[in-house]
């Protein structure tokens, strides 16, 4: 024996048979890549608040004309709620909580005129690839 066998020279593998072409190498690093792409996709699945008007926590001069909600996730429109309750659990908004038609990521809900005092927000979104999260923040109105 000279080394080779039919022309080839020997492998360090134990699996002769696999033929590791070019397009082979290609397809096998496409599936990790996918694959990684889908775990770190799952991974961030659900939807947090990214920032708010009012701001959590924030003492504003004038009553707001709406509180809105802006998230780091698309949202499915069915499954979203927003509402505003005073400090006595009273449900103060117009009742109107609903996904911004241009931008899907932005919950908002109309407001009446506040009076001043603290309000407190609660908020549950569905995330587009179905997982859930929910919470609350306050504000307050000047006195």
């Amino acid at each position: 024996m000279t080394g080779t066998e039919g022309g080839r020279k020997p492998s360090l593998f134990a699996f002769h048979s696999v033929n590791l072409t070019p397009a082979f190498c290609r397809t096998i690093a496409l599936l990790v890549f996918l694959g990684a792409a889908l775990a770190a996709r799952t991974a961030d699945a659900h939807a947090f608040p990214d920032r708010s008007e009012p701001r959590v926590g924030s003492t504003v001069a004038v009553s707001p004309p709406e509180v809105k909600i802006w998230f780091d996730a698309p949202l499915e429109p069915v499954f979203c709620s927003i509402k505003v309750l005073d400090s006595q659990g009273n449900r103060v908004d117009r009742g109107d909580g609903r996904l911004d038609a241009s931008d899907n990521h932005l919950l908002r809900v109309s407001l009446p005129p506040l009076q001043p005092g603290k309000y407190t927000v609660y908020w549950s979104v569905v995330a587009w690839d179905g997982h859930r999260t929910e919470g609350n923040f306050s504000f307050e109105v000047g006195r």
